[in-house]
């Protein structure tokens, strides 16, 4: 890698935005690699960086606080803009005693659900004026885009108080019809906790909270959405009924009877998606969607989770959307392949019989 480390950076961001890419790696003694249309591809005019150039690399990423963090904890995560504007999420890491770095592209302009090829169904969650929703799915499925998608949605259509709680933000929001605020944890307030509890006295009406990271926290959210609060947030889980299991598991046994109780009151809905190849290129969400109705709330009172998936199954007349059918109607409109629908696929008979 050259001396000047700087402009061969730049050169390098410039590779993600004109290849279009969605992520760089970047590693000491490694060839800096990007990712495009779900696969990784290596940079092959640039050279292994050495240790002194991505240390200079992470001296421009990150201020004194997050290198401290990254000292301590041995991975740190931030934000990063160039002087053109392009955003990126970035998470710094050791490995084998080196430093690694993995950049997301943030795209400037939110897209609409159309652009994403997500279905008009969600804009109901949109309208609600209070409850909780969830976009759940594994790290790197867009679950961050399709929230800004919908807190953009009420950004343009509804004059309220919207806050964001992200580590680090991602999306920037310009108000239209609503306030928009966004808080950084570190930068604008020191944790997730603090700023949920916050919210209580900040006259919101809106609140997307990046992460929900321990039982406190997910109270906190459970909490405004009982209270007249419209509340977004994710997790990193596969399936809806996996979601409420993950969320009831992080309280002790004394706690879960209550958080059943107010799970089965204030939920809203849980969107599971992931990206596909498609077959024309770029990449596809494949969907599941939960609606929370009498039927489902109350197997959540009752501790029956597990049959949940078959009551998505049955209730496509009320707007849920069962993944394996979603699959289905993917590989016959020709977006993606069978391969490709199998390999998602979490009940593969299930979905031969659809084929």
């Amino acid at each position: 890698m050259a001396d000047n480390y700087k402009k061969e950076f730049e050169s390098l961001i410039e590779a993600v935005v004109k290849e279009d890419a969605s992520d760089l790696h970047i590693a000491e003694d490694r060839q800096p690699m990007i990712r495009v249309a779900g696969f990784l591809i290596p940079l092959s005019t640039h050279s292994p960086i050495s240790k002194q150039d991505i240390k200079g690399i992470l001296d421009d990423l990150i201020d004194a606080d997050k290198k401290e963090i990254l000292r301590q904890k041995k991975q740190v995560d931030f934000a990063y803009y160039d002087a053109n504007g392009t955003r990126f999420r970035g998470n710094a890491y050791y490995q084998l005693n080196k430093i690694s770095i993995a950049l997301r592209l943030i795209p400037k302009n939110i897209k609409t659900l159309d652009e994403l090829k997500l279905p008009k169904v969600i804009e109901t969650f949109v309208q609600k004026q209070q409850g909780f929703f969830l976009v759940v799915g594994p790290t790197g499925q867009g679950k961050s885009t399709t929230l800004a998608t919908m807190i953009e949605m009420i950004n343009q259509q509804r004059l309220e108080h919207i806050i964001t709680i992200e580590d680090p933000i991602e999306y920037v929001f310009e108000p239209k019809k609503s306030i928009v605020d966004q808080r950084e944890i570190l930068q604008d307030t020191p944790d997730f906790h603090t700023a949920l509890q916050g919210m209580f006295r900040q006259d919101i009406d809106v609140v997307m909270i990046g992460e929900m990271r321990g039982p406190e926290d997910i109270s906190a959210a459970v909490t405004a959405a009982e209270t007249g609060h419209l509340v977004f947030s994710t997790l990193h889980t596969n399936d809806a009924a996996q979601t409420i299991e993950r969320i009831i598991d992080t309280f002790d046994t004394k706690q879960q009877t209550q958080i059943r109780s107010q799970l089965a009151s204030s939920l809203l809905g849980i969107l599971s998606q992931r990206l596909i190849p498609r077959v024309s290129g770029g990449l596809i969400p494949a969907i599941e969607l939960l609606i929370n109705n009498n039927a489902v709330a109350n197997l959540i009172r009752e501790n029956r989770t597990h049959e949940i998936n078959s009551v998505i199954e049955t209730s496509s007349e009320q707007g849920m959307i069962d993944l394996n059918r979603y699959l289905a109607e993917l590989v016959r409109s020709g977006e993606i392949t069978i391969e490709n629908a199998y390999l998602n696929s979490r009940n593969s008979k299930s979905l031969e019989r659809l084929l």
